[in-house]
């Protein structure tokens, strides 16, 4: 009985990343410099940011957007299709919050704001390095990367980063033809 239970434990550890891939509707994969990062979108928790993601990937905003901002231990942060320096916003307004108990840890993503408001979310997120509760009940939850985190770890560091590393394409997974 316990061989079954740890086979079963075994399987599901092993099947957890094709699983959590199985929604393509909600799954964004960015074409990088550094290699693919597949990310689950949370729509479940964050519908509106979700949403917001994948109408910029299907606008292509999102293709050459550079890592602007990347702090070893912390995060990266893309997004900035406009602008290219961490200042740029899209043409849609700006998003409402949608804070969740999810925790930032390794490979969640999150969405960038202006410090003046939490409800000043657009286009720019971020994927973290390692845990950040500092960041829990302030930023919204919107994603986790459930394939590339390694090509996310080779992501050139800086604040800013010289010749960064871009997102070469950005697509929801459905609409891979």
């Amino acid at each position: 009985m316990i061989r079954i239970f740890a086979v079963l434990l075994a399987a599901l550890v092993w099947a957890g990343p094709a699983l959590s891939q199985s929604d393509p509707q909600n799954t964004l994969v960015l074409e990088t410099t550094q290699g693919p990062v597949v990310i689950r979108l949370r729509n479940d928790i964050a519908p509106q940011h979700a949403a917001r993601l994948k109408q910029l990937a299907r606008d292509g905003f999102y293709d050459n957007a550079p890592f602007h901002r990347v702090i070893a231990g912390f995060m990266a942060q893309t997004g900035d299709g406009d602008r290219g320096d961490g200042r740029g916003k899209s043409k849609y307004p700006d998003l409402k919050q949608e804070f969740s108990q999810v925790p930032f840890r390794r490979g969640i993503v999150g969405m960038a704001r202006g410090g003046h408001s939490v409800d000043s979310a657009n286009c720019q997120f971020f994927i973290t390095y390692a845990d950040a509760p500092h960041l829990n009940g302030q930023y919204t939850v919107v994603g986790e990367v459930v394939s590339g985190m390694d090509n996310v770890d080779k992501i050139k560091k800086g604040e800013p980063v010289r010749d960064p590393d871009r997102i070469t394409r950005a697509y929801v997974q459905a609409d891979k033809k």
